[in-house]
């Protein structure tokens, strides 16, 4: 319910309280035995967590339509998820084998020492690894 719905109610809540006593004996049986009939058709009101734990565990309910929309969204997350894991690792064991190779000729001293004031030392370092 909006806000304007909720005005409303209370203005009529409002209006039928003030003039309870002007209606008639048969108007105010007739308005109780409506209520009473609403009572008894209004469904029992079930606590959420207790359906909350029951669906978890509710076989049914996962392959259901509304399981299945959510794994149905929540698979490809999670592989997206590990393949850009995956991506980052095979990044990072690619640096780090570049920085071995590196470290291993400075200190094999396979590497000019030229080549550390030269301003295009990675145009070396590439042309080194295509004569590789």
């Amino acid at each position: 319910m909006n806000n304007d719905d909720i005005n409303l109610a209370y203005k009529l809540r409002h209006a039928l309280n003030d003039n309870l006593d002007a209606l008639p004996a048969s108007t105010t049986e007739r308005l109780a035995a409506a209520r009473a009939l609403a009572l008894s058709r209004k469904k029992a009101d079930a606590p959420a967590r207790a359906q909350g734990a029951r669906r978890f565990f509710d076989v049914g309910f996962h392959l259901s339509g509304a399981g299945l929309g959510r794994l149905g969204v929540a698979i490809p997350l999670l592989a997206l998820v590990f393949g850009l894991g995956g991506l980052y690792q095979y990044d990072q064991q690619q640096r780090i084998a570049e920085l071995a190779e590196l470290d291993a000729a400075v200190l094999a001293d396979e590497l000019p020492l030229t080549a550390y004031l030269d301003h295009g030392f990675n145009a070396y370092l590439e042309s080194q690894q295509r004569q590789q």
